[in-house]
């Protein structure tokens, strides 16, 4: 059978360019504004049999916000920046700008200590390719689709793109993710569609 797994961005927690790698703030009160205006277009993705979300606080309170009571999914957690933790891209290219061309240009490249681009994406898609187990090892099974949907932080899934259309890695620079974006893949292990939803 076919696993229909929906990923919402989280809400925002501060202003793009006050972003930080590993940001762990909560929503802001854009962030809450926000997810009032989209809710009517997002709920109803709670009806799906399993709701999951990254264990960040915004795309946790996201995530309650939706009415999903997700679950906490560690291997959807935010590539782990190493000692650029914290910080922000403009501060750490101010310190480290050769450091950081490194990063942008080579995806195998971790010079903050943490996890290399390929190394992130590879643990996303590893995640994504292991939901249809839940519907082949339970009596989940449908004649349908196994709808399953996640609140990630748009870097997990802007990753969980990058892996599943079996893109290049350093596309990952060039997939824009909205917060509160909404984007379905459809498939099982390793053949993955992509779906983007009609305007309502």
């Amino acid at each position: 059978m076919h696993v229909r797994v929906t990923l919402v961005a989280a809400a925002r927690s501060a202003p793009l360019l006050a972003e930080r790698f590993d940001d762990d703030r909560p929503l802001d009160r854009n962030g809450w504004q926000d997810v009032a205006v989209a809710a009517h277009g997002l709920v109803p993705l709670g009806a799906a049999e399993l709701r999951y979300c990254s264990p960040t606080p915004r795309s946790r309170a996201t995530g309650e916000a939706l009415g999903y009571a997700p679950l906490a999914q560690p291997a959807l957690r935010e590539c782990d920046m190493g000692r650029w933790r914290g910080l922000t891209l403009g501060e750490v290219a101010a310190r480290e700008p050769a450091a950081v061309d490194a990063w942008l240009a080579d995806p195998l490249a971790a010079p903050h200590g943490g996890e290399s681009l390929t190394d992130f994406i590879t643990r996303v898609g590893g995640w994504l390719d292991t939901r249809a187990l839940y519907f082949v090892h339970t009596d989940q099974r449908t004649a349908g689709d196994g709808a399953i949907v996640a609140v990630a932080e748009p870097s997990v899934v802007r990753a969980a793109l990058v892996y599943a259309l079996k893109v290049p890695p350093l596309t990952y620079w060039n997939v824009d993710v909205r917060p509160l974006a909404a984007v379905t893949l459809t498939g099982w292990a390793g053949c993955w569609q992509m779906s983007l939803r009609a305007a309502a």
